[in-house]
């Protein structure tokens, strides 16, 4: 059996694992990414954030190869959501008359995304195998050295390193490796049925580019313009409503489109796609869930092997690509001796945890600002219906973050809290519907928008400003601070 040496081992060649390989590579470490596919591949998950562009993306190198790439402009996302009748938008910058050069992010084919990143981490220096499967981690004496793959020919080779990165996703073989459980969502607990339309209508400019999210009866809908006349259009039902996305996909599709009149209305002239990459329906379930624990000695999860959450507000990749600049910062910093492997994690999973309990909790509260007493779907989605079981779950998701914001003690104070962020929501919707100059300041009033967008911020800061942003403070108490360029851990300055 063949064995190899590296200092890092990526299992999966995505936004995460292409990242975070990236970011190595670029310390001048041996890295390795073990790929099961071959790119271009298709993958969901299309409208970005921008702290992935022009933040994440920034550091690795790529800002000019997603420029050229013509991808779709996002200024914002419009919804139809909440008691208002009509749609209302947010938009990444706080007034379009003072729009900056990073108020925007890109609805993209991700399997011309993904390669982009991919290429870029190989020119950086990593190397990639495609087609490969990985079988398991090897262990000697309690710590992660490396993983056992095979290739097309069938044969098992051993490829050992000073750290394993289980970026495989959702799908991942390996996660459960790492130790704890796989804890999935009640209140999120849904389904996903989708497909792609070519000659779908546009919403009125600027913000043609928008991700536009339409509540309905039975869930609601997501539709992501991917180029002029390609669209990416998904339905979000309960599982408890399976029949509706059972049987035959065609059919079950156009049934839910014909549910939701504003939906119907942009496909009026539209034509599904139904070759290549886009021409089948597609199903997703049970994809809000997390990883009780994301690291141990030697092994670390990042991006979906470790957590995701429901996709309204386009937040997967971001969680990716900040999952993997955080886990290299852990990596490059023990690789350099600059701090402890176990200060380094314990840094690594405190932060990416915080942030996705940012964006639970944000989502948790803007669902439960919608109003739809009549349809099982959103009486469902209320907190105060939900019997404390989800918000006990949320409690211990965030028990170990140490920071003013997750001081919550039991289910009841969680309980509190998003129901007063829902209403705070609900209220800056209606200040920010009845501003016709399109300013956004009402709805950064919202302290879940505000924490859903700082710390993607300070990433986007981090990589324009390097040191002229200044020193970086901890964020928990006796935490790590990031270095002047972001890409290592240092201790905090006494």
């Amino acid at each position: 059996m063949e064995r190899e040496e590296f200092d890092v081992v990526v299992v999966g060649g995505g936004p995460g694992g292409a990242t975070l390989a990236a970011l190595v590579a670029m310390q001048g470490h041996r890295v390795l990414v073990l790929e099961k596919e071959t790119f271009p591949r298709y993958q969901i998950g299309e409208s970005l954030l921008p702290s992935t562009i022009h933040g994440v993306c920034k550091m690795i190198g790529v800002t000019d190869a997603l420029a050229a790439a013509g991808f779709t402009h996002k200024k914002g996302g419009t919804f139809r959501w909440g008691a208002k009748p009509e749609p209302w938008t947010f938009s990444f910058s706080v007034s379009p008359k003072i729009a900056s050069s990073t108020s925007y992010a890109y609805q993209v084919e991700r399997s011309k995304f993904d390669k982009i990143l991919l290429d870029n981490a190989v020119s950086k220096g990593a190397e990639v195998r495609f087609r490969t499967q990985v079988g398991d981690v090897i262990e000697e004496d309690g710590r992660v050295v490396g993983v056992t793959y095979s290739g097309e020919d069938g044969a098992e080779r051993r490829a050992y390193a000073r750290f394993v990165v289980d970026a495989s996703g959702n799908g991942s073989r390996i996660y459960k490796r790492v130790g704890g459980t796989r804890v999935y969502s009640e209140f999120f607990r849904s389904l996903a049925l989708f497909g792609y339309f070519e000659g779908g209508r546009r919403l009125p400019a600027p913000y043609s580019g928008n991700i536009l999210s339409v509540a309905f009866n039975s869930g609601w809908f997501w539709y992501i313009p991917l180029s002029d006349t390609l669209t990416s259009v998904g339905a979000v039902v309960r599982r408890e409503n399976a029949e509706k996305v059972q049987g035959d996909p065609e059919a079950s599709l156009s049934a839910l489109i014909d549910e939701c009149p504003l939906i119907k209305d942009y496909l009026s002239g539209a034509t599904r796609v139904t070759e290549g990459q886009y021409g089948q329906i597609r199903a997703r379930k049970d994809y809000s869930y997390h990883q009780t624990t994301f690291w141990r000695p030697g092994f670390v999860l990042i991006g979906d092997a470790a957590c995701f959450v429901d996709p309204v507000f386009s937040s997967g990749v971001h969680l990716a690509t900040y999952s993997a600049l955080l886990a290299s910062r852990s990596i490059n910093s023990a690789l350099a001796g600059l701090v402890g492997e176990e200060e380094a994690f314990t840094e690594f999973e405190a932060r990416y945890r915080r942030e996705y309990g940012v964006f639970y909790e944000f989502l948790m509260s803007f669902y439960d600002m919608h109003r739809d007493e009549d349809s099982y779907f959103w009486s469902a989605k209320k907190v105060t219906h939900s019997g404390h079981t989800e918000l006990e779950s949320f409690v211990e998701l965030v028990a170990g973050v140490s920071s003013s914001e997750f001081a919550l003690r039991d289910a009841e104070s969680a309980a509190v809290r998003m129901k007063d962020k829902s209403a705070e929501f609900a209220a800056a919707i209606d200040e920010l519907a009845a501003d016709r100059e399109g300013n956004m300041a009402p709805l950064f009033k919202s302290s879940a928008v505000r924490q859903a967008m700082q710390e993607g911020a300070q990433v986007q800061s981090r990589a324009f400003l390097g040191e002229d942003l200044g020193p970086d403070v901890p964020m928990f108490p006796g935490g790590l601070v990031t270095s002047n360029d972001g890409l290592f851990w240092l201790p905090a300055k006494a």
